[in-house]
């Protein structure tokens, strides 16, 4: 799939703004021709979840159906073209309807999907566009749907939180990033794979796309100078590996990058379709308890973060990302995960321009082994090659987390279960993607032995003694902190990388003492912890939990939002935000990468080198 572009060859045509939408709870829209469309539906803005727009209208809480539907009219030059429909996300399940035929339906949760539309698209007339979202989570991996009487089993409170969820962040329910129209031609490229890397201190680049046209040729460009070209095989053209002798290094400190261009021909020499990617050349790699940026060692700053904000729900907020990204770079972070599941393709636009590098995690949160299926772990594989195919191109994104705190509960079969299945899991990404390394976020109830740990190139652990464990008690915390890390080291060998740490605390409270849920107390804890993983020769830093304030599932431990943010949901710092900034200034703001250790520029430059095309 080839992410919304506009071109000669192609056009975007956006699709958001104010849509119509009808909630089902009794599922009896289809048996009434919702398909079709529907009268009396309320306003709704897209992209946006439906939760805080339509609270007063009593959707606040609301998981279940909804209908979407929009007016739609195709101008007359998509009659000679192809056309599909594209949608950035839908969450967490959707199936489309043109003037009520049923197009297609969703794939990955938070991954993009399309449609084929050029059967049932008529050029010039009104038609009317209809959306079933279905906010309920699917039965199985890699994300598992909880009901109360999974409360019942676990000898947990019934309604413990609501709307009952597993994980503690807020189901939001919609169209939550953009939608469009795509036009393309019909004789075009639909797939694409890029490796750009950089190896003793040169560029390297390897393409292969998909173009099945016969006699069909793709032509390389890079910043618009041809550097290849390469004839059709089967539906694959695939281009050799190139070495590009005066390319530039993609850094935090230097965040280059190149504009990759991929032109199809036809035999005659004629231009049929043209995409293009931003790229940038890195090589990142673990070397012993060591994590490497272009041969250089790396400690990750920053941040787990929510894709959350008022009214907005988890509905794309282009004015947020910017600030947000603002905020990253005061406060002199450098890196971020995306907790917990794949953000939307701007935020990873945002950070390769920016340098912010990007652990992009499945969406796959507390898997429950016990739950586990014949076809879950295919289901969980096919998730993570639409991550993939999606956010390879991205140089930003520097390690996959293929799932957060699996064994949640403390199960007991848990390490015998699930260790073929990380095995299995862990070797399909690897063979889809061998240039970046892996990891799974373990929770403290699955131990210290998580089979997990065995597949990881980094071990990634969330821990929050001194909160969860230890109430007040820092020198308790950090003592704890240190013994963890003294273990994992000498048991496992590898880095580690504490993926969550944090308090609590709610904005403008105080206190004298160590006491949680205080401005004071949240600042003294993140210092101790960064105290302990900036000094432990196996550490690769640590990100802190969480960014920014975000909404939960109502929960007696909850007050309305989680509230471990430094700065609030409305991006107003708290006291430790200010502490991070100082600890972090301690070092240059990007990473511990000098810029005068680039290699300095001049024209791009190309050397064939043997090798095997892409698979």
């Amino acid at each position: 799939m080839i992410r919304p572009q506009t071109n000669l060859y192609r056009e975007a045509i956006s699709l958001d703004g104010v849509w119509t939408c009808r909630p089902d709870p009794d599922e009896s829209g289809a048996a009434k021709g919702w398909a079709c469309g529907f009268a009396d539906g309320l306003p709704i803005a897209i992209p946006g979840s439906w939760n805080e727009q339509l609270a007063e209208c009593g959707l606040m809480n609301y998981v279940g159906v909804m209908w979407l539907q929009r007016e739609v009219i195709a101008p007359a030059r998509a009659a000679d073209l192809a056309a599909a429909v594209y949608f950035g996300s839908a969450d967490y399940r959707a199936e489309v309807y043109l003037d009520g035929v049923l197009l297609g339906q969703s794939e990955a949760m938070h991954l993009p999907f399309q449609v084929d539309a050029g059967a049932f698209l008529r050029p010039g007339a009104k038609q009317t566009l209809v959306v079933k979202v279905d906010n309920r989570l699917p039965e199985g991996a890699p994300m598992q749907r909880v009901t109360r009487a999974d409360y019942v089993n676990e000898r947990r409170p019934k309604d413990e939180y609501f709307p009952a969820v597993r994980f503690d962040f807020f189901p939001f329910g919609g169209l939550n990033r953009s939608v469009y129209l795509i036009l393309a031609p019909k004789a075009q490229i639909c797939a694409r794979r890029i490796e750009a890397g950089w190896q003793a201190g040169q560029a390297t680049l390897r393409v292969a796309a998909m173009a099945p046209h016969p006699d069909a040729e793709v032509q390389i460009l890079l910043d618009g100078v041809e550097i290849g070209r390469g004839p059709a095989k089967s539906n694959w053209i695939a281009i050799a590996a190139a070495r590009l002798a005066h390319a530039q290094a993609w850094s935090p400190a230097a965040p280059r990058l190149y504009a990759l261009t991929l032109r199809l021909s036809d035999g005659a020499g004629q231009t049929l379709d043209e995409i293009e990617d931003k790229i940038g050349f890195r090589d990142i790699r673990v070397d012993g308890q060591r994590l490497l940026l272009n041969g250089d060692p790396l400690v990750l700053r920053g941040f787990g973060k929510h894709e959350d904000s008022p009214l907005h729900g988890r509905g794309v907020n282009l004015p947020l990302l910017v600030k947000d990204f603002n905020l990253l770079r005061w406060i002199g972070a450098n890196s971020v995960r995306t907790s917990h599941y794949p953000y939307d393709e701007s935020f990873l636009d945002m950070a390769d321009a920016t340098g912010v590098l990007v652990i992009s995690e499945c969406f796959s949160v507390n898997l429950d082994f016990r739950k586990i299926g014949p076809d879950d772990l295919s289901h969980h594989c096919r998730a993570m090659d639409q991550l993939l195919s999606r956010d390879h191109v991205h140089p930003c994104v520097i390690a996959w987390s293929l799932s957060n705190e699996p064994g949640y509960l403390g199960e007991p079969d848990y390490p015998a279960r699930a260790l073929p299945y990380w095995r299995q899991l862990f070797a399909h990404v690897r063979h889809v993607d061998p240039t970046r390394p892996l990891t799974v976020a373990n929770v403290q109830y699955a131990g210290e032995d998580d089979p997990a740990f065995a597949e990881s190139d980094f071990l990634s652990v969330n821990r929050y003694y001194g909160w969860y464990t230890e109430p007040g008690q820092l020198d308790r915390a950090q003592q704890r902190l240190q013994d963890l890390l003294d273990r994992l080291s000498e048991t496992h060998g590898k880095p580690i990388f504490v993926s969550e740490f944090g308090a609590d605390a709610i904005a403008g409270l105080h206190a004298t003492t160590d006491q949680l849920w205080t401005e004071d107390y949240q600042a003294d804890f993140l210092a101790a912890y960064w105290a302990v993983i900036a000094g432990h020769p196996a550490a690769i830093g640590g990100h802190v939990w969480n960014f920014a304030d975000f909404r939960t599932a109502q929960h007696g431990r909850r007050v309305v939002f989680n509230h471990k943010g430094v700065f609030t949901r409305t991006r107003d710092p708290k006291r430790a935000a200010f502490t991070l900034r100082a600890l972090w200034s301690q070092t240059p703001a990007n990473n511990d990468i000098k810029a005068s250790e680039m290699p300095q520029g001049g024209d791009n430059g190309l050397e064939h080198q043997p090798g095997d095309p892409l698979s």
